[in-house]
């Protein structure tokens, strides 16, 4: 029988690494710890991880990319999801966030915003965006 793979890492293209790798150090207190080249392509990719590799991201620049934000309405990603431990520490995220810049508003539907706490039967859920627009989001679901 197959075992059911675990998520090792995700891999975003950005299109200001120095930026982005940034603002994901300090959202998520991880560091940068390795540069992947692009094999056949012009760019760089940079490797951020928890100090147990327990989050991984990778983010990447493409020298063929002109800069365009992300919209979850084209084909591939829609958004990213982080689980949290509860709901509670979804209010501290959301502090922790405004405090980076990420401003509060109705949508988190532009760079930089995130929206209001929503709570449904799945979960709980603050949704927020990078500066490049990925939908990124936390959530807290319910104990079984």
């Amino acid at each position: 029988m197959i075992q059911t793979p675990g998520i090792h890492h995700i891999a975003l293209t950005v299109s200001d690494l120095d930026a982005s790798v940034k603002w994901y150090e300090q959202v998520f207190g991880i560091g940068h710890v390795m540069d992947v080249p692009h094999h056949g392509k012009e760019g760089i990719g940079k490797v951020l991880a928890d100090n147990t590799f327990q989050l991984v991201i990778g983010l990447h620049r493409h020298a063929g990319n002109p800069g365009s934000k992300f919209s979850e309405t084209q084909s591939g990603l829609d958004h990213v999801s982080f689980r949290v431990s509860s709901p509670a520490e979804l209010a501290v995220w959301s502090d922790r966030l405004a405090d980076l810049g990420v401003r509060k508003t109705d949508v988190a539907d532009r760079p930089l915003t995130q929206s209001p706490i929503v709570s449904a039967a799945y979960g709980s859920i603050l949704a927020f965006r990078d500066p490049d627009n990925i939908a990124l989001e936390l959530i807290a679901v319910p104990s079984v």
